[in-house]
């Protein structure tokens, strides 16, 4: 649907008995990842406190995968933000056709197993083996400004105080434990975070 403001008002008639969601964003512009959660505020607004979004089946986009050199949102990232919610995530390109049958073929598929189960989404094994705890610590590493940001520890803190946090850290995240999309590399950053700022403190 089209996105601007201006079409608010032919946008939410389409809210209502809703069965999938497809939401599309462009890799190469982080804008229209960082909006993805104000679309899904929109809906839920208009959908009103009786609606269930839990029985909608959602789709995630990350479209224009050809476009490699301006790239702005990876894929583990995009992964990350899709499964913690308990959504589809597919990579597309709309101009070379990779993974749109694949991701049409699911979706449909995945609505006609909703309308068959009684408009409820049926539970599958394949539910996030991750937690929202690991899926939230990646992403505010991600976003993170420096050391004492990614390890949530104030500038002083002391060595027993970076090590504490640090375990907490490193068990909720190792790649052995935690299979979220990011989990390595956060960990990573962690390790060098604690790193970086031991060598700093007397």
């Amino acid at each position: 649907m089209a996105g601007h403001p201006f079409f608010y008002e032919v946008r939410n008639e389409f809210y209502k008995d809703t069965q999938g969601v497809m939401l599309v964003y462009d890799v190469g512009q982080k804008g229209s990842f960082d909006v993805l959660d104000a679309w899904l505020a929109e809906m839920k607004q208009e959908l009103g406190p009786h609606g269930n979004m839990e029985n909608i089946i959602f789709v995630v986009r990350a479209n224009k995968i050809d476009c490699t050199k301006h790239r702005c949102v990876g894929e583990s990232e995009g992964r990350l933000w899709a499964e913690s919610k308990g959504f589809l995530y597919f990579e597309t390109s709309a101009q070379t056709g990779e993974g749109i049958n694949e991701m049409f073929q699911t979706f449909y598929v995945s609505i006609v197993d909703l309308c068959e189960n009684g408009g409820k989404r049926p539970t599958t094994n394949s539910s996030a083996s991750f937690t929202k705890e690991q899926a939230d610590a990646i992403r505010r590493i991600r976003n993170s400004k420096g050391s004492w940001d990614m390890l949530g520890v104030k500038p002083g803190a002391s060595r027993d105080e970076v090590n504490k946090v640090y375990q907490k850290l490193a068990l909720l995240l190792h790649p052995d434990k935690c299979v979220a999309p990011g989990s390595e590399d956060a960990f990573k950053a962690v390790v060098n975070a604690r790193s970086a700022l031991l060598k700093n403190i007397k």
